[in-house]
C-alpha cells in the first residue's frame, strides 16, 4: 500500500473513486428514512410523496449551487469556507460551528440508536457499553487514515443501497400482482382511505418539516472530494447524479410503501419498511431490516464523525478554532479535530441516558434547524462566489447553477417559506426558536473573537491554492479502476 499524496491543505488524498461514488449515493440514505418516514406518512398520507418531492427539489437546487463552488474550489471546509470568502468571516465561523455542533449531536443520536438494536440482540451487554463500543470502533477507523473511513463507508453505504433497490423491486412486483404479492394492489391505497391528501394540502408542508432533515448529509461528498485524487471530477459526478438518487431511493421506496399499505395502517408507525415486507409474508423481515437499519446508523455515525472533524479542521486552518484542530497525524488525518468531535458526541451520548427529556432534548432542538441555515448560507454564498469565480478563475466554472441568479433567488424564497412555516407550526416552533438562539450565540462569539484578533490564515479559498483538475486518466484513478 503506497502513501497517498497530500492535498493543498495537508490532508491525504486517500479516497478512491468507488469510495466517493458510494458516499455520494449513500449520503442521502439515513436511518431516518427506514424508521422515521412513518411519522411523515402519518402526517400527510399518500401526499407525503409531494413533501419528499418538494424537499428533494430543494436539495437538488442547493447541491447544484454547492457543486458550482466546490468544483471551482474543492476544500475540506466546503460551504463554510465559501461563506467565509463570499459573505465574511462571521458567516464562515457561524455556519461552520453550527454544522460541527449538528453532526456532533448526530453522533450521540446514532450511537444510542445502534446500542438499542445491539442490546435487543445481546441483552447481557448494557446499552451504554454498546454505545461506547461503536463510538470507539468508528473513532479508530477515522483516526487510522481517510482510506479506512472510505472503506467502511463504502460497505455501509453499499448495504443500504442494495437493501433499498431490493425493496423497490419486491414492492413493484407486488403492486402489479406478481409474487410475492397475492393480488394487484394498483392505486387503491393512494386514492382510498380519505384520498391522496386525507389531512388537507397543508399537511404537505407539515410532512416537509418531518422529512427535510433526513436529507442532511447530501453535502458530505463535497467535503470528502477534497481528499481524492480528482476532486473536481468527483464533485461534478456527485452533483449530476443527485436527481436520480433522490428520485430512486426516497420517492421510489416511499411510493412503494404508500401504494402497498393504507397510509393509516398503525404498523407503519414503527417501521414502514418492515410493515410492507411482513405484509408480503417475507420471512425474517424484521431481523433483515434491523441489520439494514444498524448499518445505516453506523454509516451515519461514521460519516458524521468524518464530517464534524473535517469542518473543525477547516475552522482551525482559518483561525476560527484552536490551531491544534488543523494538525494532521502520520496517517494524514486531523486527529485532534476527530478527538474533539467524538468527545462532544460522547458527552451528548451520556446526556441521552441521564437527561433524555431535558439536556439531550435541548441539544436536539437547538440543532434541529441547522440544515435550513446551511442551505440558506449556500444560496447567499453562491450569489457572491459566482462573481468571484467568473472574475478570478472562469476556467473552473465547470458546474453551473441553472438560470442563475433567478433560480437561486427562488430557492432562497422557498427555504425562507419553510422557516416561516416552522415558526407557525406548533411542533416545529420550539426547534426553530432554539436553533435561532444557538445561531445568535455562535454569531456573537464569532463577532467578539473577530474584533479581538486578526485573521491567522489567508482568505478562504484563495484562487491560487485551488488545485487544477487532474487528468482524466490519473495514475491513482487508473489503479482504482484496476
Amino acid at each position: 500500500m503506497g502513501t497517498h499524496p497530500p492535498t493543498t491543505d495537508g490532508l491525504q488524498a486517500g479516497l478512491k473513486n468507488r469510495h466517493l461514488s458510494m458516499i455520494a449515493i449513500g449520503g442521502v440514505i439515513g436511518a431516518g428514512l427506514f424508521v422515521g418516514s412513518g411519522a411523515g406518512i402519518k402526517a400527510a398520507g399518500p401526499g407525503i410523496l409531494l413533501s419528499y418531492a418538494l424537499t428533494g427539489l430543494l436539495v437538488v437546487l442547493v447541491m447544484r449551487m454547492l457543486g458550482e463552488m466546490a468544483a471551482a474550489s474543492p476544500t475540506s471546509g466546503s460551504f463554510s469556507a465559501y461563506a467565509d470568502r463570499a459573505l465574511g468571516r462571521w458567516a464562515g465561523f457561524t455556519i461552520g460551528w453550527l454544522y460541527w455542533f449538528f453532526w456532533s449531536v448526530v453522533l450521540a443520536v446514532e450511537a444510542t440508536a445502534a446500542a438499542s438494536i445491539l442490546t435487543n440482540w445481546v441483552p447481557a451487554v448494557p446499552q451504554w457499553a454498546w454505545a461506547l463500543l461503536v463510538m470507539i470502533v468508528l473513532t479508530g477507523t477515522n483516526l487510522i487514515s481517510v482510506s479506512s473511513f472510505g472503506e467502511f463507508e463504502f460497505w455501509f453505504a453499499g448495504i443500504k443501497v442494495v437493501a433499498i433497490v431490493v425493496f423497490i423491486v419486491i414492492g413493484a412486483l407486488a403492486i402489479f400482482g406478481l409474487p410475492p404479492g397475492d393480488h394487484a394492489v394498483g392505486m387503491e391505497n393512494l386514492t382510498g382511505h380519505g384520498g391522496f391528501l386525507p389531512n388537507g394540502p397543508g399537511a404537505i408542508l407539515s410532512g416537509m418539516l418531518l422529512v427535510v432533515f433526513s436529507f442532511m448529509g447530501s453535502e458530505i461528498v463535497t467535503l470528502a472530494a477534497s481528499e481524492s485524487p480528482n476532486p473536481v471530477k468527483a464533485v461534478r459526478q456527485a452533483v449530476n447524479s443527485v436527481i436520480w438518487r433522490i428520485a430512486l431511493f426516497y420517492l421510489g421506496s416511499i411510493a412503494v410503501i404508500v401504494t402497498l399499505l393504507p397510509w393509516n395502517d398503525p404498523k407503519l408507525d414503527a417501521s414502514p419498511y418492515v410493515a410492507v415486507l411482513e405484509s408480503l409474508k417475507i420471512p425474517y423481515a424484521g431481523t433483515v431490516m434491523d441489520i439494514v437499519v444498524l448499518t445505516a446508523v453506523l454509516s451515519c455515525l461514521n460519516s458524521g464523525l468524518y464530517t464534524a472533524s473535517r469542518m473543525a479542521f477547516s475552522l482551525g486552518e482559518r483561525g476560527d478554532a484552536p490551531k491544534a484542530f488543523a494538525k494532521v497525524n502520520k496517517g494524514g488525518v486531523p486527529a485532534v479535530a476527530i478527538w474533539a468531535s467524538v468527545a462532544f458526541g460522547f458527552v451528548a451520548t451520556i446526556f441521552s441516558y441521564t437527561s433524555p427529556e431535558t439536556i439531550f432534548q435541548f441539544l436536539l432542538n437547538s440543532s434541529g434547524a441547522v440544515a435550513l441555515f446551511v442551505w440558506l448560507v449556500i444560496c447567499f454564498s453562491q450569489l457572491r462566489m459566482r462573481k468571484i469565480i467568473e472574475k478570478e478563475m472562469p476556467e473552473r466554472l465547470t458546474v453551473r447553477m441553472w438560470l442563475y441568479p433567478w433560480l437561486t433567488y427562488a430557492t432562497i424564497a422557498l427555504i425562507l417559506f419553510v422557516v416561516g412555516y416552522m415558526f407557525y407550526d406548533p411542533d416545529g416552533r420550539k426547534q426553530m426558536v432554539l436553533s435561532v438562539v444557538a445561531a445568535v450565540v455562535v454569531l456573537a462569539i464569532g463577532l467578539v473573537l473577530d474584533r479581538r484578533r486578526p485573521r491567522e490564515a489567508a482568505a478562504a479559498v484563495p484562487a491560487q491554492a485551488v488545485p487544477a483538475e487532474a487528468p482524466e486518466a490519473a495514475p491513482a484513478e487508473a489503479a482504482d479502476r484496476a
